[in-house]
């Protein structure tokens, strides 16, 4: 999924009280470019990686071992290391399972957290005797306080401790050496905080302003609207305070409304490569009248005669970099519920025709999804990102949302639910439930997925079926022969002639053996022209049968996509409710219940079981509107088709008919397409791939094939390579 790092350019509006990060232990950081760049910022807030500047709180460098062999990328700031290395551990929890280390020669860079080991935890056998080890220490700038870079010492060579039998005395294994802490460290019930708020809830500087903001004056409006814009630049705002009701179910605070991605134009600039914008409107109802004031009359005539309120329109216009900018800000801020996969990047074809409206029919059902949500919907970064107009102000202000440090713990300490409302068996059976109905939910929509591009194929097939059928007719009425078309019962002596030698027209041009025939006038030398008109209709349905599957059932083939692999999609939700659960039963087990534990616990349940509800909610909308959709463009097009076929059945009729022997037949445009007919349609198009879609794995020989078809020519069925493989 294409990402995009946090910005290391702090403005000094940001280096203000208002923007500084709370110490916290958790980071759920983007990328190893967000990892580092967070590095980057504490450092320069924190302290300095310079030897020669001391630090008063200098952190604890713990010694590690690497495991494997690991080739980092300098672009990526990563650190190469060689299995058996010495390092020294700055920062362990850094974005997406990367730590910060340091190696013997000092240098600086990210390692996977898989990589290496922790030596300080490892004891020598007993009777074993090490070798002394001198430890080398640079001396310090000033005083006795030791840099930030100086080697602390060698690390000892790796020895496992021999721990003999697990003791049945000894208590859970978690809650002794783990402090409670799940062993899965890239666990979604880890990543997004809900592991930390559970064991040890929330700092109180993170849910309750601090005195330097309490104002002793009167409030005004402007002063109101800073407090305000304060506490959402916090995290502190109203659209930070989530509600579940009884169900559990998000709380809707505002009305859902429509977004539409369109226009997409390609533009230029002077400074950057060429990209696509598209033009976001966001369309919003007018709040409907209540029903205790429906029934008031009127006050006068004037305002009864208004016309109803039409509903009001935003239009901004976007990037995809601006929408990565907005799933990554979501993803920060919003760590506890399902938020869809953001289209991924594409670097080349990326301004086709085809693949801009594909992107552009992708990231509409993307922000779709978005609004739909009933806590994204009143997002901070979701209000700002369809409703800022000025360039200058996105410019200022995005920095600031990227800037916010992740929620984490504190995502879950502002959601609020009913008390005591869960039920540990009920949760247990509700997630089992839920986890394999989104499996089975997926394997259908896979299928049916499968089955509706066989459909459309079909569709082009039963064009070119029904083109063929039109040649056909123009090859009867005028003798003149279909080339690649299938003659049965005709030799090959028969395939060439003259059309007035062989009979097929008389005389008078009339479509009969007989010169002095009775019917040349009225119904012979119509019937051509009313058969070459049907040809001509059967030409235009296979343009229908063509269109239609290349464009309105591409559009129901790719909001497929919206619906399958929710297992997927669901299974942080899945492994944060079970790990929760695990915990809520561990507080509540046999009497002894840690009260303020399972009160927690309870909250993130509530969290994950309004996440199920939703997917349930969404996906009933989603398959109505899909069968809907789908009906009704079924019923257009063969309503087109039924309109063509009457009019075309209509000419057969008098006065129609009799009007056609008032002129001689024309020919049709179709008849000089008989030597070569347009049977080979281009290859349909296929939707983009959803994100969690398995590459198809091609076999080793359709592999080679094609490398010594590029050199030799494609392989015929006859040839020797085509036997051969």
């Amino acid at each position: 999924m294409a990402t995009l790092p946090r910005v290391s350019r702090i403005t000094p509006e940001i280096k203000s009280s208002l923007f500084q990060r709370t110490v916290s232990e958790f980071d759920a950081g983007i990328n190893t470019s967000a990892a580092w760049t967070e590095h980057l910022v504490s450092a320069s807030e924190g302290g300095s990686l310079s030897d020669e500047e001391p630090d008063g709180n200098e952190e604890i460098l713990r010694p590690a071992r690497a495991l494997y062999d690991f080739e980092g990328k300098t672009e990526f700031r990563e650190l190469s290391v060689t299995a058996g290395d010495g390092l020294e551990v700055i920062r362990e929890d850094l974005a997406d399972g990367w730590s910060l280390m340091r190696n013997a020669s000092g240098e600086i860079g990210l390692l996977p957290r898989t990589y290496y080991t922790l030596t300080s935890n490892f004891t020598p056998a007993p009777g074993l005797e090490l070798p002394r080890v001198a430890h080398h220490v640079k001396k310090a700038s000033a005083g006795s306080i030791t840099p930030r870079g100086s080697p602390k010492s060698d690390p000892l060579p790796i020895i496992p401790q021999n721990t003999g039998e697990w003791m049945s005395t000894f208590p859970s294994f978690r809650q002794s050496l783990l402090g409670g802490k799940s062993l899965n460290r890239f666990s979604s019930f880890v990543t997004s905080g809900a592991e930390e708020f559970v064991l040890k809830g929330t700092p109180a500087d993170s849910v309750v302003l601090s005195s330097s903001f309490e104002h002793h004056r009167e409030a005004t409006d402007a002063s109101i609207d800073e407090e305000t814009n304060k506490l959402n630049r916090l995290g502190l705002g109203e659209a930070d305070r989530h509600s579940v009701d009884p169900g559990p179910v998000w709380k809707e605070k505002i009305p859902p409304f429509r977004v539409l991605v369109h226009s997409p134009s390609k533009r230029t600039s002077t400074f950057s490569t060429p990209y696509t914008i598209y033009s976001v409107t966001s369309i919003f109802q007018p709040l409907s009248v209540p029903e205790d004031t429906e029934n008031e009359e009127p006050e006068s005539s004037t305002v009864q005669d208004l016309p109803p309120p039409s509903p009001a329109n935003i239009t901004v216009y976007r990037r995809f970099s601006h929408f990565v900018i907005l799933h990554t800000a979501l993803t920060r801020r919003l760590p506890g519920i399902a938020l869809p996969p953001l289209p991924e990047k594409q670097y080349a074809g990326r301004f086709s025709n085809d693949f801009v409206e594909a992107r552009r029919g992708d990231l509409e059902r993307y922000i779709g999804r978005i609004i739909r949500h009933p806590v994204a919907r009143y997002a901070e970064v979701v209000t700002f990102f369809l409703g800022c107009e000025n360039d200058v102000e996105w410019d200022q202000m995005i920095p600031q949302h990227l800037a916010m440090p992740a929620a984490g713990p504190t995502f879950y300490a502002r959601v609020f639910h009913p008390s005591f409302n869960v039920d540990a068996e009920d949760a247990q059976e509700a997630v089992d439930r839920f986890e394999a109905h989104t499996k089975a939910v997926g394997k259908g929509v896979q299928g049916l997925r499968n089955i509706f591009g066989r459909v459309r194929e079909a569709r082009v097939e039963m064009s070119k079926a029904e083109r063929l059928l039109s040649y056909s007719f123009l090859s009867l009425i005028t003798s003149k022969p279909l080339a690649s078309a299938p003659m049965t019962g005709v030799s090959e002596e028969d395939d060439l002639y003259d059309v007035k030698s062989k009979g097929l027209l008389n005389d008078e041009g009339a479509w009969c053996w007989r010169e002095d025939c009775q019917g040349t006038v009225s119904a012979i030398t119509t019937i051509l022209p009313a058969m070459q008109k049907t040809a001509d209709t059967l030409q235009v349905i296979a343009d229908l049968y063509d269109d239609h599957a290349r464009r309105n059932q591409l559009a129901t083939h790719e909001s497929l996509k919206g619906m399958a692999h929710p297992s997927s999609l669901y299974e942080p939700i899945v492994t944060t409710h079970k790990e929760t659960l695990f915990r809520y039963q561990e507080a509540t087990h046999n009497g002894k219940a840690n009260e303020e534990l399972a009160a927690r616990c309870e909250t993130v349940l509530n969290t994950t079981m309004a996440e199920m509800e939703t997917y349930h909610t969404q996906k009933l909308e989603d398959f109505n509107t899909l069968t809907k959709d789908h009906l009704d463009g079924e019923i257009q097009f063969y309503e087109q088709i039924l309109n063509r076929l009457y009019a075309a059945r209509g000419i057969y009729e008098r006065p129609a008919f009799d009007k056609l022997a008032k002129s001689p037949r024309q020919s049709s445009i179709y008849e000089r397409e008989l030597k070569s007919p347009r049977l080979n349609a281009k290859s349909l198009p296929q939707p983009c791939p959803h994100i969690f879609d398995s590459a198809p794995m091609r076999p080793v020989s359709a592999a080679i094939q094609e490398g010594v078809g590029m050199v030799l020519g494609p392989a015929t069925r006859g040839s020797v390579f085509g036997k051969f493989w």
